[in-house]
């Protein structure tokens, strides 16, 4: 059974300040979900000739792969602003496989039992939030956009008590590494520095190598994470995604997506959109994750502030600079996305205005975010009438206006326009689809959806039932927990 492992685990090196040993907890009845073949063959990973039951015993964790160490991470957390000790409560790091001895990804089984950090949970995942997770963090990956990924899902055989008892499931979700704000959280807390400056120079060398030699890792660290956070989070809002819980154990020092929990994509433009059911504030809404970006990110600047001088004013001072500077990194890389989306090349002092205009338009119409930007692009989905409304059409004029700057052609900013706009998005009513299948044990429906986010930036056929927004403006998603 030659399948490619090449483990080489230098997380669980560290101290035991940042992590448990602990093995998954084995179930009696596992069976295989389904399997990304392409992310395995990303990985060099060949699981072509080993039996689905095999399969099974590997993805639940029963039978672990030589060269593994497994361990439970330490983190903490401001879960909606408040601050709590967190960890691993129901995952398990498998080990960090090496692709091609350069490129590191960790392998995580998530739903695989209790671990020191469960608190009163069960450590256990259900099987309807492990396939979302699966589905959306895919389509996710095929937008572009930088995510941890989904390499199978197993059943376990067992029930899980939730609301109701519902079949249990584990999620093996591959990432380049799982350090959070939140880990860093964690570490501050105990206030050991010789660990604070472990977990810096881990992190450098591990995500960050360009400042090794740096005069203060430290502050270049946090200036970094600052730009690959903001580009992140303009990605989101160029597809109109909706993390839904950006706690600060939510956000990667890798500037990935990670913790598909309640997340969603908006139908139609409303800054205000939130689907997570336990949101009642809006803290997480649409138009609150830049903001929240800057938030989480002034969290972790405060756990780097005995590294940045030893003067405690002039740190404080120096890391304020970088975090009040995040506004204008974000502004210029939200806009310069806009333009995009809009097809246009160079500046103009009125493109903010052209922009906000039309998300104005579209918020009073309740036009759909994602369908408006295909019309825009000549791609008709559904019914067009709301585009014969006199106020959209004054604007497209000024829109065209804007396109013909600098002797720019239609066809050129229409290819600029395609690269940066996809034609289908996880549809929320969708997923929700095919998550209902799936728990009747009909794959169908998932693997058909996922096959038509291969790519998503082509017009493909038989795609309409998939582009159309749902009829339901109620939708909620849940927390797996």
């Amino acid at each position: 059974m030659t399948i490619g492992w090449h483990f080489d685990n230098t997380y669980s090196k560290l101290s035991n300040t940042f992590k448990e040993e602990v093995k998954p907890t084995p179930v009696h009845n596992p069976e295989l979900v389904v399997l990304n073949d392409q992310l395995a063959k990303d990985l060099n990973l060949d699981f072509s000739k080993i039996e689905k039951k095999d399969l099974s015993q590997i993805f639940s964790g029963n039978t672990l792969p030589k060269g593994s160490t497994t361990i439970a991470q330490a983190y903490a957390g401001h879960q909606f602003g408040h601050f709590t000790m967190l960890g691993d409560g129901r995952a398990v790091l498998l080990g960090e496989h090496l692709v091609n001895n350069t490129n590191r990804y960790d392998v995580q089984f998530k739903g695989s039992g209790r671990t020191s950090f469960s608190r009163s949970g069960d450590g256990r995942a259900v099987l309807g939030p492990m396939l979302r997770e699966y589905i959306i963090s895919e389509a996710i990956h095929a937008l572009k956009i930088p995510t941890t990924r989904s390499l199978a899902v197993v059943k376990t055989g067992e029930k899980v008590v939730r609301e109701n008892l519902l079949p249990g499931a584990i999620l093996t979700r591959v990432a380049s590494s799982h350090i959070r704000v939140g880990t860093f959280q964690y570490i501050a807390a105990k206030q050991n520095i010789d660990d604070l400056n472990t977990l810096v120079d881990y992190t450098i060398n591990r995500h960050y190598p360009e400042i090794q030699s740096s005069k203060n890792k430290a502050l270049d660290l946090l200036n970094l994470v600052m730009e690959r956070q903001c580009k992140l989070v303009v990605n989101w809002m160029r597809v109109g995604f909706i993390h839904g819980v950006m706690n600060t154990d939510n956000m990667t020092i890798s500037g990935e997506t990670i913790d598909y929990g309640p997340c969603a994509f908006m139908d139609h433009y409303n800054p205000k959109t939130v689907f997570s059911s336990i949101d009642q504030l809006g803290r997480y809404s649409f138009s609150n994750q830049p903001p929240i970006t800057k938030w989480n990110l002034s969290r972790f600047a405060e756990c780097l502030i005995p590294l940045i001088d030893k003067n405690e004013d002039k740190a404080i001072q120096l890391a304020t600079e970088i975090i009040d500077n995040f506004q204008n990194i974000y502004e210029e890389k939200w806009l310069n996305m806009m333009r995009d989306k809009l097809g246009l090349f160079g500046k103009s002092k009125d493109d903010k205005k052209l922009i906000d205009d039309l998300l104005s338009w579209m918020e009073k119409n309740k036009a759909d975010y994602t369908n408006t930007f295909c019309y825009l692009m000549n791609i008709k989905i559904g019914n067009n009438s709301l585009y014969n409304d006199k106020d959209f059409i004054n604007w497209s004029n000024e829109w065209q206006n804007r396109i013909s700057i600098n002797d720019n052609s239609k066809e050129k900013s229409l290819e600029l326009m395609k690269e940066t706009n996809p034609v289908i998005i996880p549809r929320n009513h969708k997923v929700e689809e095919a998550l209902k299948a799936a728990n009747e044990d009909n794959l169908e429906v998932m693997n058909k959806m996922l096959s038509k986010f291969d790519n998503p930036y082509d017009e493909q056929k038989d795609i309409e039932d998939y582009q159309l927004p749902s009829l339901d403006d109620n939708y909620q998603t849940f927390c797996g927990t």
